[in-house]
């Protein structure tokens, strides 16, 4: 799918690393709106960083994130670098007046986040939760909204991949690796977007690999108050799956094909179930990451609504508080509090 996009200057970005999402996912959806420009590509291995940038066809590459960070003519900082460089190179980036659009979890943590309130004002600084900015979810939010299942009650979520590679970043618990914060952060966001609310306490059982010490198999409850709760789970080393659904006072609503990874080309539907009769919305396909960046582009250009779009720091630590929460759970067997977002 298309959009509409006003006569806006394209911003300029820089990217930070070459990895898979960059590569395949937000690069490529960048350089087809109008609204992007990809300038520059860096890798700390300066030949990676030259055939990356040949390949996807940028202009310039550097052998150091700091030298592209220093570029004049680039406006904003993508960076989808490993969990544990998120917030010294958004500090960087912002520091330098550079606008960022961090991968998420944009920290490992709420305490490591909370660097990110002290940055000057100016860069907009926002973590990559493309999923709000596909029109199924907005979709859904609205059916929700509008009372299509009744005072929604319960999200339920599974999302699972298979990957035991010891290399692999998410197999690494010293570079913030594990279910939880690689895709745990999914479930936590589709509570907070479905119910329209913030959690207050959490519970899990998490189950660890023997060997990387990563928490491979995660179950949790969280609880949103006012009898409204998410239940999940989220793997890393069982058959690749994913599915929503929100169970209301009335009826229920499914977010059906691929609710976190929709592909651009495919629709998805939206399945209500009420009274016994099912009702199927049919959502045109879109690529979220080009919605995602234009978003963010918007944002940049002045645009308030595109801003109130984007997953700001402050929203970014209420999920890292919920995932600091479900951690402390795991070794306290009980519901433990979730501390508020600073506003």
């Amino acid at each position: 799918m298309t959009t509409d996009t006003p006569a806006l200057a394209p911003v300029r970005f820089g990217v930070l690393g070459a990895s898979k999402i960059g590569r395949e996912k937000v690069i490529p959806a960048m350089r087809a709106s109008p609204l992007c420009e990809v300038v520059a590509i860096a890798s700390r291995d300066e030949a990676r960083a030259r055939a990356e940038a040949e390949a996807l066809g940028i202009a310039r590459s550097y052998g150091s994130y700091e030298a592209l960070i220093a570029a004049d003519d680039v406006e904003a900082i993508y960076i989808p670098l490993p969990n544990h460089l998120h917030v010294p190179y958004t500090l960087a980036a912002a520091r330098a007046g550079k606008h960022v659009l961090c991968e998420k979890p944009i920290a490992r943590d709420a305490a490591e986040a909370q660097a990110l309130l002290d940055l000057p004002p100016g860069p907009i600084v926002a973590e990559a939760y493309m999923i709000r900015h596909h029109p199924q979810w907005q979709r859904a939010r609205a059916l929700i909204a509008e009372g299509a299942i009744g005072r929604p009650t319960h999200v339920h979520v599974s999302f699972s991949f298979f990957n035991r590679d010891p290399a692999n970043i998410r197999n690494r618990l010293d570079l913030g690796g594990g279910a939880l914060l690689d895709i745990g952060g999914y479930a936590i966001m589709s509570a907070r977007l479905l119910l329209d609310a913030d959690p207050v306490r959490a519970l899990a059982v998490i189950d660890r690999d023997p060997g990387s010490g990563i928490d491979r198999e995660v179950g949790g409850l969280v609880d949103f108050g006012a009898g409204r709760r998410l239940s999940f789970a989220v793997g890393t080393q069982r058959a690749p799956g994913q599915w929503v659904r929100v169970e209301g006072e009335e009826g229920e609503l499914v977010l059906d094909a691929l609710p976190f990874n929709a592909r651009p080309d495919v629709a998805n539907r939206i399945v209500i179930v009420r009274g016994g009769a099912e009702r199927v919305i049919e959502i045109a396909p879109a690529d979220q990451y080009r919605l995602q960046a234009e978003a963010f582009c918007r944002a940049v250009r002045g645009e308030p609504a595109a801003r109130d779009a984007l997953t700001g720091v402050d929203s970014a630590l209420v999920t890292l508080r919920t995932i600091d929460a479900l951690f402390l759970s795991e070794r306290t067997g009980a519901f433990e509090a979730i501390g508020s977002a600073a506003r």
